[in-house]
């Protein structure tokens, strides 16, 4: 009797077709996509068989239907399936073949976060690399002094493992500059802590999320490993578009996902205009909103925050990384009850609580005038930083976003031929594509303007140069 956990061949038993081979679409393939897709645009249609996959209902190695067929069975044109084809690959969901067609992948770990891991390959083996999105720690204030100070202090950090999770001298300064009164304040390990585990508690299998559209690839794959329905929302200089997330809010999502200073990677920072609007369109919906600030005070733009308008449906996460030191792993989340009092719980069987000892040294370094005089430096030098560079791309008619931040958003014809021609040139930059949730027609790579040096004009003309013959390259094979 065959162990139907170790077949011995690749045949379904349940459809007795080969799995994997060209012509092994399975009979009802067509129709459990169908019956799935209730957006019919490429993002929907994306959504729905990325959620089949994931439950099971398309197996890895199954046949898809043709572009044709679908598009036919689903009354929609050929290039709204093949633009759905093109956003399940770029997530490694679906794996085309040539003319046997296209194929739910096999042996990936689903696991595995694969936009994220699409940014941070290996550093570079020489030249300059601008693909971190990490600060300069040339600028960082010093943890040395701190440190110092702080471990001068006598008695226990800690008296009991039920101690507060928060530090009161350090709640108390957060409390005093929150963007909003928040109900509650905890700190965690780290803006991207913070985000997996409200993703744990506020998104399930099938929800629908709005997230902005070019969006951070780490918050991107755990959604998707949540199995949660993408709403991608475009931005413009302001922040996310209105009209389009009013659009996205018809569809029900649970969450929305911002980053309201320096978005990364376009480096918007949202206005206060903005907050506004957005606020007045949230009002009448049910979805929580999810702030991720996670430049904090080197952004230049102003600290502006939704949870100013609806204090009770927003959670806002201000990250101390890019500004005061990647190794403190701290960031503070401030805001509605409902969503910080089960994350502070469900952490009483993990990490309990984040080192008070680092609490103390960030605590040291927000309120010592080195320090804030440290991080100030660092605004100012970032943001010459990236205009310099925005500014001699803008000369030779290469376009980029404003941007705030240590972040660039460049425009290019082709982005693997402008990898390319950065490489040979000594340059490493990101790859746009996993920040991109729906193909846009338009290639994008991601600066990190905040690693080049605004005294070294030799490195920032070799850089713009480069930048310059980059977006442009593959231009004739685009048809451009």
């Amino acid at each position: 009797m065959l162990d139907a956990r170790h077949p011995a061949s690749p045949i379904d038993a349940e459809t007795a077709i080969p799995r994997g081979v060209p012509g092994a679409e399975a009979p009802d393939s067509r129709t459990r996509v169908v019956e799935a897709v209730e957006d019919r645009t490429a993002a929907g249609i994306a959504a729905a068989i990325n959620r089949l996959i994931r439950a099971g209902s398309l197996r890895e190695g199954e046949r898809l239907p043709t572009v044709r067929d679908l598009a036919g069975a689903l009354g929609v044109s050929p290039s709204t399936v093949s633009d759905a084809w093109q956003a399940l690959g770029a997530v490694g969901a679906v794996q085309p073949r040539g003319r046997a067609g296209t194929f739910v992948t096999e042996g990936v770990d689903r696991e595995r976060p694969r936009r994220f891991l699409g940014i941070s390959a290996a550093p570079a083996e020489h030249g300059l690399d601008l693909s971190t999105g990490t600060p300069d720690p040339e600028l960082l204030p010093s943890l040395k002094e701190a440190l110092s100070r702080v471990t001068q202090h006598q008695g226990p950090w800690t008296t009991s493992y039920l101690d507060a999770p928060v530090l009161p001298e350090l709640e108390e300064y957060l409390a005093g500059t929150w963007p909003f009164a928040p109900e509650r304040l905890t700190v965690v390990d780290g803006a991207l802590d913070a985000l997996s585990r409200i993703v744990d508690r506020a998104v399930h299998l099938g929800d629908r999320v709005v997230v902005e559209d070019p969006c951070f690839p780490p918050l991107a794959d755990m959604l998707e490993h949540a199995g949660a329905e993408l709403l991608p929302v475009p931005m413009d200089d302001a922040g996310i578009v209105t009209e389009a997330l009013t659009e996205a809010l018809a569809a029900d999502p649970v969450v929305v996902f911002l980053q309201p200073r320096a978005q990364n990677p376009t480096g918007t920072s949202m206005s206060v205009a903005r907050a506004v609007e957005l606020a007045e369109v949230l009002r009448g919906h049910r979805a929580l909103v999810v702030e991720d600030d996670h430049s904090g005070d080197i952004a230049t733009g102003a600290d502006v925050s939704i949870g100013t308008h609806l204090p009770d449906r927003v959670v806002h996460i201000r990250s101390y990384s890019k500004s005061h030191g990647p190794d403190l792993r701290i960031a503070a989340v401030g805001g509605c009850a409902r969503v910080i009092d089960p994350l502070v719980t469900s952490r009483l069987l993990g990490p309990a609580w984040t080192s008070r000892l680092l609490q103390a040294v960030l605590l040291e370094l927000l309120t010592d005038p080195d320090a804030i005089g440290a991080v100030r430096r660092a605004r100012s030098q970032y943001a010459m930083r990236g205009l310099a560079l925005r500014a001699g791309l803008a000369r030779h008619g290469v376009t980029s976003t404003p941007g705030d931040g240590i972040n660039a958003w460049v425009e290019v014809a082709d982005e693997r031929a402008a990898l390319t021609v950065l490489a040979a040139q000594g340059v490493k930059v990101a790859p746009g594509g996993p920040f991109q949730i729906r193909p846009s027609g338009t290639d994008h790579i991601r600066v990190t303007t905040g690693l080049l040096h605004e005294d070294d004009t030799e490195q920032l003309q070799w850089v713009i140069s480069a930048l310059v013959e980059a977006a442009v390259a593959g231009r004739g094979q685009r048809g451009i």
